[in-house]
């Protein structure tokens, strides 16, 4: 609807479409309430969204433009005050998000200087009579894919070359000399030298990571869901779930003495583990049935019910192996929480091992940016009213009450309403009273591959990594592969959270230590709210 054609009166307004506004957006329409959801940016989910690289290389402009001038704040908003009425002005800023930057590291030269480059580097010697051989088996290779598919391969032209001529006057029913049939056998085990040499893996440049950059979504915020958490509850039973698509989580690493491991999981995946003991497998297998319904059996754990949840592990006859898999990738607390809070961390993991995979995670198919549009649609589909490019200057008050009963738009239009719910972005840092939050440093990697190869390249993993020192900030990274839509193919996204900052690029020697290089480097600090009440519905860390 035209923003500057709004009906005057709703049940609920809601400035901002992240994904908390999203679902009580969805929940107001869904009971009949006549809901105006309005953004003022041009695109939906707030600081949840998803882009497309050159939507991102487009938000980070428009970003560092916002904040270097300051629109003049309008106040013909004063003449549609009534008696006994105050004004609240919002912020005209988005001051959610702190110290954006961008490092690339990909190389500048065009696709096509690449593929040369990488063409001379795996092509073979070639003499004057191997390159007519060349040419004719590329002019073969093209006929070939030009014939109709219903014809198979083996029923095509006579065959061509020296042999052809013997091979027609063969008799039908003739059994082939012993010197031909040695000849056969010598040319099918020698192989070409193109055939023996391995594909070249393209070079990935900046030219390229923008030409795909329209098939892959990057997440400014990557988070997982529970399998059997209470956002995949409420996905499912608002019949939200029918509009997006997910994929497991494959694999669970953490990094121990310099390397990183896969963590054991299910139980095929304990038994099958080359890393543990018989005697670990079992000690583990041990707690974690304990942990399935551990509240039958208090007398194993009340008397550290006062106690840290590291405490009770140590009191279990655990080795430092296990130790750190359940208390960082399993139970996925800190040290200091107490004993039955990690237990119940624990007891929800293995609840939700099996649902729909090996993991206990999901991820949405072109990033979690889906999640608030699913939720908006729904509200759409429900009646609500959404405008783009359009926000609210100030709220109404009521002088006694200190209720809001109206807005003030962009365009002047007063607009009365039962409830308004606010972004926490549209609220300056001087009306923000006795909540607190936080700035919590992410990175978001474009790197060639995984941080731990395997057979597979569409793994998508969860990793942590612990605190070097006691009380240091405990690291996650969320990896995710090209299946998930979030990048390229060859390539692999990862979200950090906490950070450090990208102070220098990836030297030689970094890449050559085995770690993935990076191309591509997002670094941002997004504030989080402590009562965000969303938090509770992601695994978040």
């Amino acid at each position: 609807m035209a923003a500057d054609n709004l009906p005057s009166e709703f049940d609920v307004i809601i400035l901002g479409t992240g994904l908390s506004e999203s679902v009580i957006a969805a929940a107001c329409s869904r009971v009949g309430q006549r809901v105006l959801h309005v953004d003022r940016r041009n695109y939906y989910a707030g600081n949840w969204a998803s882009f497309t690289f050159n939507g991102l290389l487009s938000w980070i402009e428009e970003y560092k433009q916002a904040g270097q001038s300051e629109e003049a704040v309008q106040e013909d908003w004063k003449e549609k005050l009534e008696e006994g009425e105050e004004a609240l002005a919002l912020s005209s800023m988005d001051t959610s998000i702190s110290n954006l930057e961008v490092f690339c590291y990909a190389s500048e030269e065009p696709e096509e200087e690449v593929n040369e480059a990488a063409a001379a580097a795996w092509s073979v010697p070639q003499t004057p009579d191997s390159e007519g051989e060349v040419e004719r088996c590329l002019l073969e290779s093209s006929s070939v894919e030009e014939e109709e598919p219903g014809v198979a391969s083996d029923e095509a032209s006579p065959a061509s070359g020296p042999d052809a001529g013997a091979e027609q006057t063969r008799q039908e029913g003739e059994v082939p000399s012993q010197a031909e049939e040695t000849q056969g056998k010598e040319q099918q085990a020698s192989p070409s030298p193109a055939e023996s040499q391995p594909e070249p893996k393209k070079k990935i440049t900046y030219t390229k990571i923008v030409k795909e950059g329209r098939r892959f979504n990057i997440d400014l915020v990557s988070k997982l869901m529970f399998s059997r958490g209470s956002l995949v509850d409420l996905l499912i039973k608002s019949n939200v779930s029918r509009y997006a698509e997910f994929k497991n989580v494959t694999r669970i690493l953490t990094y121990r003495n310099g390397k990183v491991e896969q963590v054991p999981c299910s139980r095929a995946d304990v038994f099958g583990s080359k890393q543990l003991t018989v005697v670990e497998k079992r000690m583990l297998m041990k707690f974690l049935t304990f942990c399935l319904d551990f509240e039958q059996h208090p007398e194993e754990y009340q008397d550290f019910s006062e106690h840290s949840f590291w405490d009770f592990l140590q009191t279990k006859k655990l080795t430092e192996n296990l130790q750190h898999f359940i208390l960082h990738s399993i139970a996925m607390v800190i040290p200091e929480v107490c004993t039955v809070e990690g237990l119940r961390a624990t007891q929800h993991f293995l609840r939700c091992l099996g649902r729909y995979g090996n993991t206990p995670f999901l991820f949405p198919l072109y990033g979690l940016g889906e999640i608030p549009q699913c939720f908006c649609r729904m509200c759409a589909v429900f009646g609500g009213i959404y405008c783009l490019r359009h926000s609210v200057q100030c709220l109404v008050l009521d002088k006694e009450s200190g209720k809001c009963k109206a807005v003030i738009d962009t365009h002047g239009q007063r607009i009365s309403c039962s409830h308004f719910v606010v972004e926490d972005g549209y609220i300056g840092a001087e009306q923000r009273k006795n909540t607190d939050s936080r700035q919590i440093s992410r990175a978001v990697l474009i790197t060639d591959r995984s941080i731990l190869p395997s057979d597979s390249e569409q793994q998508i993993s969860l990793v942590t990594v612990p605190p070097v020192e006691p009380g240091g900030p405990l690291v996650r990274i969320i990896e995710l592969c090209s299946s998930t839509m979030t990048c390229m193919l060859d390539t692999c996204e990862s979200s950090c959270t906490p950070a450090t900052h990208p102070s220098h690029p990836p030297t030689a020697q970094d890449r050559g230590s085995g770690a993935p290089d990076m191309f591509l480097c997002l670094w941002l600090c997004p504030r989080r709210p402590g009562s965000c009440g969303v938090q509770a519905l992601l695994h978040t860390s």
